[in-house]
């Protein structure tokens, strides 16, 4: 089946048609809820997120000029609202919060999903105690797979400071992962 470009749905959403819109956000929207939960650590929490980024990007799209990818523009948006979240909800964030991640239904034996589901916690619970600015850069490059470049673009950092927080959040993530699998 022929599937429209971002900038065809774009042209058509601002012209007033809802179905443009919606395929846009059925485009994104895994991948956004992840990117959330991922940064904040919390299902609710990520699924808030997510409409609070859809609606800026709602309310924001006339903006949109094309000069970049409208995937690069929707994550820098993304990027910013985990920011603000950071800034309004990480001081009342009670430390015993542990990070969920949401299961994917998947047709593998249990022994698998069980295997699969304890990693993806612990990545998860590890990705936790990176710096914001880390941790952003591991989702956008791992999990978004953006270039360095495009990644240093969305933040507003040189390529090479993007590298050396990869190469810091890698480094902290060995070492945590290390000792819960001892």
């Amino acid at each position: 089946m022929f599937e429209r470009s971002d900038e065809t749905l774009i042209k058509q959403a601002l012209k007033g048609k809802k179905s443009a819109w919606v395929q846009l956000v059925r485009r994104y929207e895994k991948s956004i809820y992840n990117y959330a939960l991922r940064m904040v650590g919390h299902p609710d929490d990520a699924m808030d997120l997510m409409q609070e980024i859809f609606i800026a990007v709602f309310r924001n799209l006339s903006s949109f000029r094309g000069e970049a990818k409208f995937k690069n523009w929707l994550f820098r948006i993304a990027h910013y609202r985990c920011i603000e979240f950071y800034r309004r909800k990480r001081p009342n964030q009670s430390l015993d919060d542990e990070p969920h991640e949401q299961e994917a239904k998947t047709n593998e034996q249990p022994e698998h999903q069980l295997q699969h589901s304890q990693q993806t916690m612990a990545l998860a619970k590890a990705m936790c105690i990176l710096p914001v600015n880390q941790r952003t850069v591991v989702e956008l490059k791992f999990f978004q797979h953006f270039t360095f470049d495009e990644i240093a673009n969305q933040l507003g950092v040189s390529s090479n400071t993007v590298k050396s927080r990869l190469y810091s959040a890698l480094d902290k993530l060995k070492n945590e992962l290390e000792i819960d699998y001892v």
